[in-house]
């Protein structure tokens, strides 16, 4: 079969979909994939997984209507060209245009994974009302004909579901994106002063004000915890300015090390994997500190509270919630003694149920394509 696959972010394609792709071409499928344009390391990434690359216009985090009608007659052009048995979407924007370019073809089934809310489901101020409102009924447009809808949780699933933005016979969930266990292998805890360490774009709904704030307090305590902090800029509204990152750093207060193609070396050297995030899919960096062995510290948020059991791999706390983000730190400092057995506790868990080959078979069963 001809099967298309479209992203938005073309730096996480392989990362996070390289192994699914790989599957797709193993089952014998001629695999296009797309995203915003690409670098020819990307490109070539792809193409050593088997599959063929192109580029389409989007704007991740644009408000700019007539930008978004490029992407969707991009998409659509794309398919009259390439005539797709199936098409597989993933986050917001490929997901809605891609689904509106697929009602308009025929004999295309198309699929959308949901790998979680975003900006856009937030609410509050009269433009986030109004762009929630207008998100949810381009859901509900684009996803009617979908054979499939995917979630990486139970909560998006739910709410998709209440919001009527699909039904429930749409509705199949996996386990998040999955994580390599053979890249991602579990080494011992590191024999140093206590670190933590949290892997996001430098966006307020990641949590990294309040990673800041509870740094601080327990810094007052222990003055030589470290705190670490890794990830990319982002253009998205909710964006955290790199001066304002910079200051933070500079004060002593976390220990900014810019972004990385390979968050290995950075997982390996922290002991308490931290993500104070406000809502997710499933957090892949979460995922890839499990498999290697490091106890969770993240919020009883959507798609968080699935990674941990609470005390067994790690401490669930409130979301926004900087002082309870701190006791549980100040938890950790007071209880060394539990970190092996909590990090056991993660690798095994990411065994059992978040091991990407398992992950992708279910995909690929859901989409026919096994």
């Amino acid at each position: 079969m001809k099967v298309v696959v479209i992203g938005a972010y073309p730096n996480s394609i392989v990362s996070f979909r390289g192994a699914m792709i790989k599957a797709m071409v193993d089952a014998g499928h001629q695999v296009l994939v797309m995203s915003a344009p690409a670098s020819e390391q990307v490109i070539q990434a792809v193409e050593s997984l088997g599959a063929s690359f192109q580029s389409y216009q989007v704007e991740r985090n644009g408000l700019n209507p007539f930008a978004d009608l490029r992407t969707f007659w991009q998409l659509r052009k794309m398919l009259k060209s390439f005539k797709p048995d199936k098409v597989l979407a993933y986050t917001i924007k490929p997901v809605i245009w891609g689904g509106l370019a697929c009602r308009l073809t025929k004999g295309v089934e198309f699929y959308g994974l949901i790998t979680g809310l975003g900006y856009a489901f937030e609410t509050g101020s009269l433009l986030r009302n109004t762009v929630n409102a207008l998100v949810k009924q381009l859901y509900r447009i684009s996803l009617r004909p979908a054979k499939q809808v995917i979630f990486q949780n139970n909560d998006n699933l739910a709410l998709f579901v209440r919001l009527k933005l699909c039904t429930q016979s749409q509705a199949r969930r996996v386990h998040g994106s999955g994580v390599s266990l053979r890249h991602y292998p579990q080494t011992p805890l590191p024999e140093e002063t206590p670190t933590f360490l949290l892997i996001a774009r430098l966006l307020g709904d990641k949590g990294i004000r309040e990673y800041v704030y509870a740094a601080q307090q327990v810094k007052q305590l222990h003055p030589d915890c470290r705190f670490l902090l890794v990830g990319p800029e982002d253009s998205s509204p909710d964006k955290i300015d790199m001066s304002q990152i910079e200051q933070w750093h500079q004060r002593g207060t976390i220990e900014y090390l810019g972004e990385t193609n390979n968050v290995v070396p950075f997982i390996q050297a922290c002991h308490i994997y931290t993500l104070p995030s406000y809502h997710e899919g499933l957090p892949r960096t979460v995922l890839e500190a499990m498999s290697v062995g490091r106890p969770i510290l993240t919020t009883d948020a959507v798609g968080c509270r699935d990674t941990v059991i609470d005390n067994k791999n790690g401490r669930l706390v409130k979301v926004k919630d900087a002082n309870a983000l701190a006791q549980a730190m100040l938890w950790f400092i007071a209880n060394q003694a539990q970190w092996p057995a909590m990090a056991q506790a993660s690798r095994e868990f990411a065994t059992e149920l978040f091991d990407v080959d398992k992950v992708n078979r279910d995909i690929l069963q859901i989409m026919a394509l096994d």
